[in-house]
Formats: C-alpha cells, sequence, structure tokens
C-alpha cells in the first residue's frame, strides 16, 4: 500500500505521483516520468500506471481521499505532469473515438443528434446480463467496479456550473439538485449508492476498490474529471453529461430487476429504481435545455459537446464489454480475483 492510501501504485509514475502528493517525498523529474510512461504505452485508456496517476491527480481536487496533501492541488510539478498525462490521453480519445456529423446549432436539432447517437449505441448489454443471468458473485463485482465513479456520482459534472450562464446553467443546476437530493441529505444519489454498497455486504468508503479494478474503470472516471476539471473542455463535459442521462434509465431499471432476482431487497436496489424516473426526466433537461441551449448560446463549443457525447459512449462501452466478456467467459472482472 501507498503511505496513507488504501490502494498501491502501479508503476514507476502512480508511485511518483502518489509519494508526491500525499507529502512523504518530493520524486524528481515527475514531468520526465510522465513523458517517459506515455511514450512507452500502446493504449492509454488501458494502462494502469497512467490512469492510476490520473485517478490520484484528480483525487485531490475532489478531496476525495484523504491521505493526499490539499496544500499540493497547485503544485508545478504535479500540474506539468498532469498536463502531459491529459494531453496524451485526450489525444487518444479524439483519435478512438466516432464522431458523428455535426447538427446545426439549434437546440432542437441537438437534442435530435444526441437522442439519435445514444439509440444507435451497440455496446454490450451488460445491463441485460445482470438482470438475466449474472450470478451474486457477478453482480457483487458490478458493484465494485461502480464504487469508483458512483460514490462520488455527479461531481465530476458540477466543475462546469461557475462556467456556464444562463439558460444552460439553470438546466445544469436542476439536473445537480437532483443528483443531491434536492436538499435531502439522505436522497443524495452517492449516499444512496453507498447505502447499496453496505446492504450488499461491501465497503463503502471511497477509494476502498482501488487496488481492485482495472485501468479502464479508472479511465472512465478520470475521462470526466479531465472534461470536468478542465475550462476549455466545457462543450465536452456537457456532452458527456447528456449521453450518460440519456443512456442511464433502461439500465437501471434491468440492473434493479437483476439485483431483485438475486434475492436482494429495496436497500440494494432504491440506487437503481431512483433512477428509472429521475434521468427519464433528467435525458429531457440534458439534450435540450442544458447542451442544445449551450451549443445555441455558444456554436464554437458544439463540436466538443457532439464529441464529449460519443466519448461517454465508447469509454463506457469499453467498461462494459470488459465485465461482459469477463463475466460470459466465467472469469473475474477484476484485478486479481472475483469480489
Amino acid at each position: 500500500m501507498l503511505p496513507g492510501l488504501p490502494f498501491s501504485a502501479r508503476g514507476p509514475l502512480s508511485e511518483a505521483v502518489a509519494l508526491r502528493l500525499s507529502g512523504v517525498a518530493t520524486p524528481s523529474d515527475l514531468d520526465g516520468i510522465a513523458r517517459r510512461a506515455v511514450a512507452a504505452t500502446t493504449d492509454i485508456a488501458s494502462d494502469d500506471d497512467i490512469q492510476l496517476a490520473l485517478f490520484c491527480l484528480y483525487a485531490n481536487a475532489y478531496g476525495s481521499l484523504d491521505g493526499l496533501d490539499a496544500a499540493l492541488e497547485w503544485d508545478a510539478e504535479l500540474l506539468t505532469a498532469r498536463q502531459v498525462l491529459e494531453s496524451a490521453f485526450e489525444a487518444a480519445l479524439r483519435r478512438d473515438v466516432a464522431v458523428p456529423a455535426l447538427p446545426a446549432p439549434d437546440a432542437a436539432d441537438v437534442a435530435q443528434a444526441l437522442f439519435t447517437l445514444t439509440s444507435d449505441d451497440s455496446g454490450p448489454s451488460l445491463s441485460r446480463y445482470l438482470a438475466r443471468k449474472a450470478t451474486d458473485e457477478q453482480a457483487r463485482e458490478f458493484l465494485i467496479q461502480r464504487t469508483i465513479y458512483t460514490l462520488r456520482e455527479a461531481d465530476p459534472h458540477s466543475w462546469a456550473i461557475p462556467r456556464l450562464r444562463g439558460r444552460a446553467k439553470a438546466a445544469l443546476v436542476e439536473i445537480q439538485s437532483d443528483e443531491y437530493g434536492g436538499g435531502r441529505a439522505d436522497r443524495v444519489h452517492a449516499e444512496i449508492f453507498a447505502r447499496t454498497v453496505r446492504a450488499a455486504g461491501l465497503d463503502d468508503r471511497y477509494g476502498a476498490y482501488v487496488d481492485a479494478v482495472p485501468a479502464v474503470t479508472l479511465a472512465s472516471h478520470n475521462m470526466m474529471s479531465m472534461f470536468g476539471v478542465n475550462r476549455r473542455l466545457l462543450g465536452a463535459i456537457v456532452g458527456h453529461l447528456a449521453a450518460f442521462e440519456m443512456t442511464s434509465s433502461i439500465p437501471n431499471r434491468l440492473y434493479g430487476d437483476g439485483l431483485r432476482r438475486l434475492g436482494y431487497g429495496e436497500d440494494v436496489t432504491d440506487y437503481f429504481d431512483e433512477h428509472v424516473e429521475a434521468d427519464a426526466v433528467h435525458e429531457q433537461i440534458a439534450g435540450r435545455d442544458l447542451a442544445g441551449a449551450l451549443a445555441e448560446d455558444r456554436p464554437g463549443l458544439l463540436p466538443d459537446i457532439m464529441f464529449g457525447a460519443a466519448a461517454c459512449l465508447a469509454v463506457d462501452g469499453w467498461v462494459a464489454q470488459h465485465m461482459y466478456d469477463a463475466f460470459t467467459s466465467g472469469v473475474s472482472s477484476l484485478r486479481g480475483g472475483a469480489a
């Protein structure tokens, strides 16, 4: 384990970043270590060392891990290393993610283009597998994989609030208000999921399962964080949220059905049942009032809105494919074995 952190390094880069962030040591040449890691990788989204390093860097910005030093959030060496990793990660996404033709910068046209994009998504139906065939062990692995984002649900998209104005800002705040419980602490979606995790007999402490999840699961959360924390990627985080909400309602119904099939009660299924209705509403707001309004008001952001949406589908599809392939092959989707 790294000092003060609930997980181990996955290579020289993640070790150097974590040691620097925790204040335990000050490794020299962080920039060079980051550049060498980028030069050596053949697939940045599945590179354990790079994705864990990025996860640690973003975790310090969120304040999600107690073992990281808040005074180092704006450390110049760490920010330089992060920029190296982000540049490579973003370039890989822009190269590998197919973005559809741009609609007109009109709210109705943008919403329709996003609904068409998400309805054409041909990724593996992990949700149908969970509903019909998953074992209890596989369901628990699914929950473990989800802890990386869902115990911090909505936070990556909230970075966009101060960067928006007018209609788009009002729409995002409306969505996020629901995500954060509408003023009720017990209905904050991350807290509902924490109850799900506890009721399933798992550890609800944030970061408890970082060691267990593969790089691609970290990459999904890191992509959201990258889009969120960088003001220049405002369009991408808005497009990501739109696609995220548009592909949520039906899968969550199936996840809930699968957990009920396995004998779990409302204390486990509440999170998924909550999202069936909530996200059916959110997808309409996100498509027209958020992404569509932003494209109308700032047409220059339209390419990134569509890129963010396409990237959401692609990367979450990689995560789902990893789990689906493991489950249908009878092996664990986790690093080092089953839950």
